[in-house]
């Protein structure tokens, strides 16, 4: 078990608009945190982890496979690894994301 206290996990700026935090992960299962500024638009994309999406708070949009939609506080929707994916925020923003397998890449950050 590994307890990771929000007041202890590192903030990181990976591009303008989004911060991002590393919580919580195992060898399968990583638990990310993002908070994303009114405007910002993310590349598109696919890495080949599954992604589980959850909106605290805020409104996105995102074009997942072609497939276009507003994600708003409360929503949740998976991106399934391989799939090209964007999203931007329609207003400030805070989305949790968990991946399987774990992000290496992320991992790396906080080693």
């Amino acid at each position: 078990m590994s307890l990771m206290r929000t007041q202890e996990a590192q903030s990181f700026t990976p591009e303008p608009g989004m911060t991002r935090q590393v919580l919580a992960h195992s060898e399968e299962l990583m638990l990310v945190r993002h908070y994303f500024e009114q405007g910002w638009a993310g590349a598109r994309h696919s890495h080949p982890h599954h992604q589980l999406v959850y909106v605290v708070r805020g409104a996105l949009r995102v074009d997942v496979g072609g497939e276009v939609f507003d994600a708003f506080a409360g929503d949740s929707f998976v991106v399934d690894g391989g799939v090209e994916h964007q999203a931007s925020a329609l207003e400030a923003s805070e989305v949790l994301d968990i991946f399987t397998p774990v992000r290496e890449d992320y991992r790396e950050l906080v080693k």
